[in-house]
C-alpha cells in the first residue's frame, strides 16, 4: 500500500494554500522521491502566490501562467531519498540531499551548458512542477539531488535559492581587493546570505543598507561591517564621503525602484551593480549617467546546478556563518506567507514537514 502525502496547494492566486492529502504515486523511470525534512519559504513564493510582479508603472508581470494551479509551491528543499525510479544510479535510499529546483527543458543551449536557470521552457520545482510545501517531492533526475553531507538540513535547504542566488550574484563581482567596498541592499533572507558569503568570497566585510533597523543586528552577526538606513540622507552623504566618491560594488537584493536608484547613485566611477531583487517598482536611468560614470549594471537570477554544488562544498567546510532560521511546522505555511508579504519575518522561515 502506498503512503499518504500531505501538501499545501495553491488553488487560486491570492487565496490561502489548501491542506491536501493524496496517495503518493510510484516514481516514474529516472525519478527520485525525496521525503522533505526542510523547506525554506522564499519571498519569491509570495509573488508566485500573488501571481504577479508589480513593475510600479501601472503594469504587472503575469506569473500565473507559469504557475498553473493547482500547484504545490516551495523551491528550497532538503530531505532524505526514499525511492528511486527505474534506471537511477549514483544515489541510494536514505541519502540526505539538497534539491536543485531550477530545472530546464534539458535540450536547449542553456540546459546543455549548465545554465538551466535561464531556460525558456522550464520545469522548475514549485512553479511548473510540484515543490516543497509537502511531505514528499518527485525530482525528475538524479543529477538535481546534491549530497547535503554534514549540513543540518534546516540550514541546507535555503542554499537551493536564497543561498544560491546570493552566491551567483557575488561571483559576478569577483575578484575584488580588500581595500574596496561592497554595499548590500536588503538584510532579508537572500541579503543575509550575501552578507554571510561576502567575506569568504570577496575578502570584504560589506556595508548593509536596510530601512528596517530590526534587521541590523542580524546583518552585523552575519558579518556586515556597518549598517545604514537608506532613507537617512545624512548617512548616505557620509557613505559617499567615507568611500571617497562612492562604493566599488552594489548588490541589490531588494529590487524596488527606490533601492535600485539608491544603489546606482552610491556607485563610484567604474563601479558595478548586480540587480537581484524582485519586489517591484521602477526608476528612471539616464543613459548619459551610465556613460559618464562608466558603471556596469548586471542582472542575476538564481544560479546554476554547478554553482549549487560549489556552494554546498564550501558550506560543508564550516567557513560560512550560519543562516538565522526559524523552524516551523508545515501547516504554518499560510501564516509565513502572510508575514513575508507584510515584511514581518526576520531571517529565513524553514518548514519541517
Amino acid at each position: 500500500m502506498r503512503p499518504m502525502c500531505r501538501c499545501f496547494k495553491l488553488i487560486r492566486h491570492g487565496e490561502p494554500l489548501v491542506d491536501t492529502q493524496e496517495t503518493l504515486r510510484e516514481p516514474a523511470a529516472g525519478e527520485v522521491v525525496v521525503r522533505i525534512q526542510a523547506a525554506g519559504v522564499c519571498h519569491s513564493d509570495v509573488m508566485l502566490y500573488d501571481g504577479y510582479v508589480d513593475t510600479g508603472t501601472g503594469r504587472k508581470i503575469d506569473l500565473s501562467r507559469g504557475v498553473a494551479a493547482p500547484r504545490v509551491l516551495g523551491h528550497e528543499i532538503a530531505g532524505e531519498i526514499t525511492e528511486l525510479g527505474a534506471g537511477v544510479s549514483g544515489l541510494k535510499v536514505g541519502e540526505k540531499v539538497v534539491v536543485y529546483p531550477w530545472i530546464g527543458c534539458g535540450t536547449c543551449a542553456y540546459c546543455t551548458t549548465d545554465r538551466e536557470n535561464l531556460c525558456s521552457n522550464p520545469r522548475n520545482l514549485g512553479l511548473q512542477l510540484d515543490g516543497g510545501f509537502s511531505q514528499y517531492v518527485f525530482v525528475p533526475d538524479a543529477k538535481y539531488c546534491i549530497p547535503a553531507g554534514n549540513l543540518p538540513l534546516e540550514q541546507a535547504a535555503p542554499y537551493a535559492c536564497s543561498g544560491l542566488t546570493a552566491y551567483a550574484a557575488l561571483k559576478k563581482l569577483a575578484p575584488m581587493q580588500p581595500s574596496q567596498t561592497v554595499l548590500i541592499l536588503g538584510a532579508g533572507g537572500v541579503g543575509l546570505s550575501g552578507v554571510r558569503f561576502a567575506k569568504y568570497m570577496l575578502g570584504i566585510a560589506p556595508i548593509v543598507a536596510d530601512i528596517d533597523q530590526a534587521k541590523w543586528p542580524l546583518a552585523l552577526e552575519a558579518g556586515a561591517r556597518q549598517t545604514i538606513d537608506p532613507n537617512d540622507a545624512d548617512a548616505s552623504k557620509a557613505l559617499v564621503k567615507a568611500t571617497g566618491g562612492g562604493v566599488d560594488a552594489v548588490v541589490d537584493f531588494v529590487g524596488t525602484g527606490e533601492s535600485f536608484a539608491y544603489g546606482f547613485n552610491a556607485l563610484r566611477k567604474g563601479g558595478k551593480m548586480v540587480s537581484v531583487g524582485l519586489i517591484g517598482g521602477s526608476t528612471p536611468v539616464v543613459p548619459a549617467t551610465v556613460v559618464f560614470k562608466a558603471v556596469t549594471i548586471q542582472g542575476s537570477m538564481v544560479g546554476t546546478c554547478g554553482e549549487l554544488r560549489e556552494l554546498l562544498e564550501i558550506a560543508q567546510k564550516g567557513v560560512l556563518p550560519p543562516l538565522p532560521v526559524q523552524e516551523l511546522p508545515l501547516d504554518a505555511v499560510n501564516d509565513v506567507l502572510t508575514r513575508l508579504h507584510e515584511g514581518r519575518f526576520p531571517g529565513r522561515a524553514v518548514l519541517t514537514p
